[in-house]
């Protein structure tokens, strides 16, 4: 018979209740166009680690349906009370299965494991007993990882091997958080370090010409090459032409540059003055008359090179040539050195790490680790276990439905924490790594967006968050905003706005938005004509300044006349304009008056839904479409639905601040702006209705 499916309705889609074991032993059976979500990713998420780890098998950085399906059905497997499953923070140890093999090897590591954590007589195993991992696999135990650290041996061969590769930089993490070597790093030290000292091998054979001195011989000759070069193609230039001579030489300028400094044998270093004086015989003296610069490495390099040259005190092109070239076959053994961290290490001590029986000590105790492998296993599957009986109904709860979302009980593993900014607080806050580009596919969700960076004093890390506001109104939220974050942890943000992604947040809000706009539109006229007056007078003042003295040079030009006809008709406009607004006035409110008194609400009412109804209108839709699904999608999920935001659930993720039940209030504010508006909008409205009234003749009538 099929499994029974039950659904709730919730976020204007069906959802999937799974509160009884049976509903989790069908799952795989559950249609995957039914589920909430497609993937997540396994980073950013209030989740733990580890169980993420465990649920990530190919180690891609998503969790998936398939992946989802083979934990629950391995969970239910090793479970002969798989009801554990749906509550509680401990996996009995009657709970595992012992008539199968797994259950059995299952049951053995974890009485092992409390064995070793000094609870031999507890029933059950925690999240918090398998925490440290230190604590069930010990540095100085083997544990089935293959990487062997110098906690495991205390032979001094092999824990020099093991420092020396370490300070090669070459390590690899043991289950025990130490930091140890494998086998291929074993390998890779073995293949580079005995290619190093094979190269090493080949300097005798290199050096028996000149000796041991010949490194130091082929820095020299390296470093004075150039000058050397130099040095003589500028006297071969002399013995093509007797007139390059002396411009080849110094000039009297460099000299004269040089006599203005406080001179020694380093300052007196100038890139274009030759090593010696140019002549066309092309000698280079190795110990007199030479620049001061060069000639401490010149005269150690007569020294140096006495099995070439012998006591010679000067040389040629030639016998430059003849030392480049007893030096060659050293220079092609320098070029094939490899290129390797084992270099840094003392020849003696490679050589000894190099050892065989030091080597195949090092390969059998990595080999005895691994032969422990099925049993650490083992006890990793009891950690995997006890990871499941605690957190995985939390992950159904968040990937199969959203009820974790929607019960608003605890929060989802997607919200970050809490954000406190503009009065109000804000619970839908999601951690993201590139604002811009979340932003692109965030702002298809409908919701306002803020986008904020937030640090903490004392501490160079920073964080990304977008907050959704779903009630209120935007208010005095703009970039460059400040409020607090506080995270999952509790740990509290110093927050800003970056960016915000502008979509309606209330119906409250769109009824007033017209006449917020009505108001600021008349206060941007009255400004730019009030800052347009005061320019205006400002540059007749500055004129009239400027032609002060003009004036007083020039006859006075009499007064023009008064025209008393221009006048009249002026006033005459002015009249009828108010005559007009007047009347106007007068027959809307002879109108309003003309209603009955049960009609006159309903008419106030419609005239403020024909100016707040469109703006209304537009928002109710757009709140309607609000969804979850393209913050998380943003964010590396594959949500499977569209997760409605609607206005009664906006206004439980998004809390305004209220005055506490039974508090006093007092609304007197001494620091009020006073405002008279109310007096004038009233003796307007008298004066409207006065004007109605004389029109229509009650006046005369009253009066007569």
């Amino acid at each position: 018979m099929a499994h029974q499916w039950r659904f709730f309705r919730s976020g204007g889609f069906d959802q999937v209740r799974l509160d009884k074991i049976e509903d989790w032993q069908h799952l795989p059976e559950l249609d995957p166009k039914l589920w909430a979500a497609l993937s997540c990713p396994v980073k950013g998420l209030e989740f733990d680690e580890r169980t993420l780890s465990y649920l990530d098998s190919d180690a891609d950085g998503k969790v998936r349906i398939d992946e989802v399906r083979s934990a629950v059905r391995w969970a239910l497997s090793v479970l002969k009370q798989p009801a554990v499953l749906l509550s509680g923070e401990e996996l009995p140890l009657s709970a595992i299965n012992d008539g199968s093999e797994d259950g059995r090897k299952l049951l053995a590591s974890a009485q092992r494991m409390l064995t070793n954590l000094g609870k031999a007589e507890a029933s059950a195993l925690t999240v918090a007993d398998t925490a440290d991992m230190a604590s069930i696999f010990p540095p100085d135990q083997l544990n089935g990882d293959g990487v062997i650290t110098a906690a495991l041996t205390s032979s001094e061969p092999l824990l020099q091997l093991i420092t020396a590769i370490h300070s090669c930089g070459w390590q690899v993490q043991d289950r025990s958080g130490m930091a140890g070597i494998d086998q291929a790093l074993l390998d890779q030290f073995t293949e580079e370090g005995k290619a190093y000292t094979s190269w090493l091998d080949g300097a005798d054979a290199v050096a028996a010409v000149l000796g041991a001195d010949t490194a130091e011989l082929h820095g020299l000759v390296q470093s004075l090459d150039a000058k050397v070069a130099d040095f003589f193609t500028r006297c071969q230039l002399a013995a093509y032409d007797a007139n390059a001579t002396e411009p080849l030489n110094a000039a009297l300028a460099d000299y004269a540059a040089l006599s203005r400094q406080l001179l020694n044998a380093d300052s007196a270093d100038a890139s274009h003055l030759p090593l010696a004086r140019i002549s066309a015989d092309a000698v280079l003296p190795l110990t007199a008359g030479v620049h001061p610069h060069w000639a401490d490495k010149l005269a150690r390099l007569a020294v140096l090179a006495k099995p070439v040259w012998k006591t010679a005190k000067e040389i040629n092109v030639a016998k430059w040539l003849q030392l480049k070239e007893a030096l060659q076959p050293y220079a092609n053994w320098k070029a094939a050195e490899p290129q390797s961290p084992v270099a840094a290490l003392e020849h003696a001590v490679l050589r000894s790490c190099l050892n065989d029986t030091v080597l195949a000590e090092a390969a059998a105790l990595i080999a005895q680790d691994l032969a422990r492998q099925s049993e650490a296993e083992s006890v990793l599957e009891v950690d995997k276990l006890i990871r499941y009986q605690r957190y995985l109904r939390d992950l159904l709860h968040n990937f199969v439905n959203l009820q974790s979302f929607y019960s608003l009980k605890q929060p989802a593993i997607f919200q970050n924490g809490r954000l406190y900014i503009d009065g109000r607080s804000c619970d839908l806050c999601i951690e993201v790594h590139d604002a811009g580009k979340h932003a692109k596919v965030a702002g298809l969700s409908g919701a306002y967006l803020l986008y904020m960076d937030c640090s903490r004093k004392g501490s160079t890390e920073k964080k990304s968050i977008v907050a959704a506001m779903t009630a209120g109104d935007a208010g005095n939220l703009m970039v460059g905003r400040n409020g607090v974050y506080y995270d999952a942890k509790g740990q509290d943000w110093d927050a800003t706005v970056s960016r915000i992604v502008e979509n309606p947040i209330s119906i409250r809000e769109a009824f007033f938005t017209p006449y917020r706009r009505i108001g600021r539109m008349i206060s941007d006229q009255i400004q730019k004509f009030a800052a347009s007056k005061d320019k205006e007078i400002e540059t007749k003042s500055a004129a009239g300044v400027g032609d002060a003295a003009k004036v007083a040079e020039t006859a006075a030009k009499p007064a023009a006349p008064f025209d008393v006809a221009k006048f009249a008709g002026i006033f005459a406009a002015i009249g009828l304009a108010l005559g007009a607004l007047g009347t106007a006035l007068a027959t809307v409110f002879s109108s309003f008056l003309g209603l009955s008194w049960w009609q006159m609400p309903l008419a106030l009412a419609g005239i403020a839904l024909m100016i707040s109804g469109p703006a209304m209108l537009l928002a109710w839709f757009k709140l309607r479409e609000r969804n979850l699904a393209p913050l998380l999608d943003a964010n590396g999920w594959a949500l499977n639905t569209n997760a409605k935001l609607s206005i009664p659930f906006g206004t439980r993720l998004t809390a305004l601040a209220q005055l506490p039940a039974g508090s006093s209030r007092s609304m007197a504010d001494p620091y009020e702006n006073k405002s008279h508006i109310g007096l004038y909008l009233t003796l307007l409205v008298l004066a409207c209705l006065a004007g109605w009234a004389w029109q229509a003749g009650l006046f005369a009538r009253w009066l007569g």
